[in-house]
């Protein structure tokens, strides 16, 4: 049998380990769906664990859309304390007493930062500055400034506040917080953003992703999982499960699959992309309306 028909086609939701670069995890994919065409939906960091959703085969079309969804996170906060990289892998670069932050001035301090905002991303990021990743530009030690970007946190709330001390004696305190947000927010730098808010700084020390789109922890697997049995969403129920759904004819379907570009009906106007499925139920096209026609963005059938 070839390798074409032993190889599995769809998403793969992995809840990804700390320690893993999202790269790791595609690398390790290849080996076990014994194929190259693996790539993923947007970047988590190794710090971070949970959602990372892979596509394997034709399946991979998909990413580039799904990455643009909202995301659900959950994390912990360090107010007292900064660090090169606004997380717990970089060095501290300041300390100073967080004890007498008020829970008043916490919620004034998140509330700040909720709805449409405008963020500097961190500079040890994947960001392009001039063609250039952030993060190699600040590990070489360049002086650099990262343009503001919108973004919209849906939700920014805080379940619990602990107080704590840090390694180097400083009274620190740790915020349990939840995250709801556009696609393109860096969580580490809402820490980073709450802390020099409230005058005392601040770092994240745990995230996990919980939610990508409509793909939740619930249906993601470990790589060991993974390795013993491969559960692979197939690209039709990716597809129905994230995109607004549109199906067609047996003629328009053939008219489709043959670059005829379709007139579409008036509900799918300034929907995004749309999935467009045959009457057996088969994923033929991701499309979206153009001046009232359909054009391809990814085609299947």
């Amino acid at each position: 049998m070839s390798e074409k028909h032993t190889t599995p086609d769809g998403l793969v939701i992995v809840d990804k380990p700390s320690g893993f670069t999202s790269h790791d995890v595609v690398a390790k994919m290849r080996g076990i769906a014994r194929t190259r065409r693996v790539g993923h939906a947007g970047t988590l960091d190794p710090m971070a664990t949970g959602v990372l959703v892979l596509g394997v085969e034709r399946a991979t079309k998909l990413l580039g859309h799904l990455a643009l969804t909202e995301k659900e996170y959950l994390g912990t906060i360090r107010l007292g304390q900064t660090t090169l990289t606004d997380d717990a892998e970089g060095e501290i670069t300041g300390s100073r007493d967080a004890s007498k932050v008020t829970r008043e001035a916490i919620d004034a301090g998140v509330a700040e930062l909720s709805g449409a905002i405008m963020q500097v991303p961190s500079k040890v990021s994947a960001i392009k500055i001039k063609g250039v990743r952030s993060y190699k530009r600040a590990r070489e030690g360049e002086e650099f400034e990262i343009p503001a970007r919108p973004v919209t946190v849906s939700s920014f709330a805080v379940y619990d506040v602990r107080d704590a001390v840090a390694d180097d004696g400083t009274p620190v305190l740790d915020l349990v917080v939840s995250v709801t947000c556009s696609s393109g927010t860096y969580i580490r730098a809402l820490a980073r953003d709450l802390g020099a808010g409230l005058g005392v700084g601040g770092h994240l020390t745990a995230l996990r992703r919980t939610r990508v789109g409509p793909y939740k922890l619930d249906s993601a697997r470990t790589l060991d999982q993974l390795q013993q049995d491969l559960t692979v969403m197939p690209v039709a129920d990716a597809a129905g499960a994230a995109f607004p759904r549109w199906d067609v004819d047996t003629k328009r379907a053939r008219l489709l699959t043959n670059g005829v570009r379709l007139e579409m009906p008036e509900q799918y106007a300034g929907a995004g992309a749309v999935a467009v499925f045959d009457p057996d139920g088969r994923l033929l096209a991701l499309v979206e309306e153009h001046k009232g026609k359909a054009k391809s963005l990814a085609v299947f059938g």
